[in-house]
């Protein structure tokens, strides 16, 4: 226990050495690293960064220019923990994989968790994956090679393969001398699986139950046979998604004919959920889900480009309204004037109904079901809120340009405005949805083209029609 303390104070230290008040990687620890390396010092290496935790080696990592990455690598070399690439950026790993002789790789993702090998092994090329699996033993192979037949994104490659797995006629104490007297156990688990000699799964057990029962009280006893199981083939999103709904802290693995195959852990669901989350958002803001800080400038662009291309293109529509009312704007500027505060408020108010929609049907928490009182509830808010804006810019308007018509005019269309972007903030995610279109990639130049069409024909077109100008 004393141990155990002074390795926490001890960590705890370093941590407040390594990082400024920030949380960074102070600069000092990044130049010492790399003068270090330079000079292939591997013992100093060893000194400040040998006993890091991964997730501190992988952010000093990517601090380090590119060329010293795997230098840093093979100078520690048994020192250095594999886990760390799992916490950098892709194309950051990519570029240190590609370095690396598949020697050093096989060894290095040796000493890891199946779930951990599969994270680093998924993106490389075929040719390189299977020059590094030729190096490790057959049962190793065999197993990553399993996983990664799995497709991406499902449990199959996320799950651990390393569990403990017992007949049902087992007893308790028998169970317990088998994990004390078994060398390779998982290094971290939640509960025993029974299964039978063609290892289908039968039910799980967890370890607080399992040490408050008495040693002769078989397995078969304790197990829940409806326990919640996930199919290797289940997307990581929809696991991640029952974790939540139920509380799971673990959750077994089959494949299609029920055999346990291995096991999903609160840990890979949490990076699971910030990944989805993180791809939604860049989504939204029109950022392809793969880029990372770390990526080139020209790889930044083309990504981006598409995009620009699909809010151009919508612009364009929107400027085609504004010139059916060529006539009336040269006739009244101050139409001018007000146009972009139109289409600002419809715009932001179309993404904020955008956003929740997108989300409560990313959740499944918006369907068939609820759709119409979920329309229904948006609407009333658009017109709440149109109200409350259309008297606000009235009053403005009318005292801007000293006319009480104007600030009519702008209050009218504020309210079809904000009542059609939400109408539009609602129906057009929802649509593409049932056509099987990710809503969250394509909904964006869509609402902004419709609340952009609302506005400026609905401010126009009652200018046009109040002042009689055309």
């Amino acid at each position: 226990m004393l141990e155990q303390k002074e390795k926490a104070v001890s960590d705890a230290a370093s941590a407040s050495a390594l990082r400024d008040d920030e949380g960074a990687i102070r600069e000092d620890f990044v130049a010492a690293i790399a003068e270090a390396i330079k000079t292939r010092d591997g013992a100093k290496l060893r000194e400040l960064a040998g006993d890091l935790h991964e997730s501190d080696t992988g952010d000093l990592l990517e601090a380090l220019d590119p060329d010293l990455r795997p230098r840093l690598i093979v100078l520690l070399g048994a020192d250095f923990d594999f886990s760390a690439l799992t916490e950098v950026d892709d194309t950051v790993r990519e570029e240190i994989l590609e370095e690396l002789p598949a020697e050093t790789i096989a060894e290095g993702v040796g000493e890891l968790d199946s779930d951990d090998a599969v994270y680093i092994l998924e993106d490389l090329p075929k040719d390189e994956q299977a020059e590094i699996l030729e190096q490790l033993p057959a049962s190793e192979r065999v197993t990553l090679e399993r996983s990664l037949l799995y497709p991406e994104g499902s449990a199959g490659r996320r799950m651990q393969t390393e569990f403990i797995a017992v007949p049902p006629q087992r007893t308790v104490g028998e169970t317990i001398d088998f994990m004390r007297e078994t060398p390779d156990l998982p290094e971290r688990f939640y509960e025993i699986y029974a299964v039978d000699p063609s290892r289908k799964f039968l039910g799980a057990v967890p370890l607080d139950k399992l040490l408050r029962t008495k040693r002769p009280v078989t397995i078969e006893s304790l197990i829940d046979p409806d326990r919640r199981v996930v199919r290797a083939t289940a997307d990581q999103e929809e696991v991640a998604r029952q974790f939540e709904r139920y509380n799971l802290v673990a959750a077994p693995v089959v494949d299609e004919n029920d055999r346990l195959v291995g096991v999903m852990t609160v840990d890979d669901i949490v990076d699971v959920i910030e990944e989805e989350a993180e791809e939604d958002i860049k989504a939204l803001g029109g950022v392809a889900k793969h880029e990372e800080l770390s990526d080139s400038v020209w790889t930044i662009a083309k990504g981006r480009f598409p995009w620009l291309l699909a809010n151009l293109v919508t612009a364009l529509l929107a400027s085609s309204v504004i010139a059916m009312f060529e006539g009336s704007i040269q006739k009244m500027v101050a139409l001018a004037v007000l146009m972009p505060i139109v289409a600002s408020m419809g715009g932001n108010a179309g993404t904020q109904t955008m956003t929740v929609a997108v989300r409560a049907l990313a959740t499944r928490d918006l369907g068939d079901n609820n759709s119409l009182r979920f329309a229904r509830r948006e609407l009333l808010v658009g017109l709440i809120n149109g109200l409350g804006f259309a008297v606000v810019m009235g009053v403005i308007a009318s005292f801007w340009f000293h006319t009480t018509d104007l600030g009519v005019v702008i209050g009218l269309a504020m309210i079809c405005v904000l009542l059609g972007a939400a109408l539009g903030g609602f129906v057009i995610p929802l649509a593409l949805g049932k056509l099987g279109v990710d809503p969250a990639v394509s909904s964006g130049p869509f609402v902004t083209t419709v609340t952009d069409i609302i506005g400026f024909f609905s401010f126009l077109g009652i200018a046009t029609l109040w002042f009689g100008l055309k």
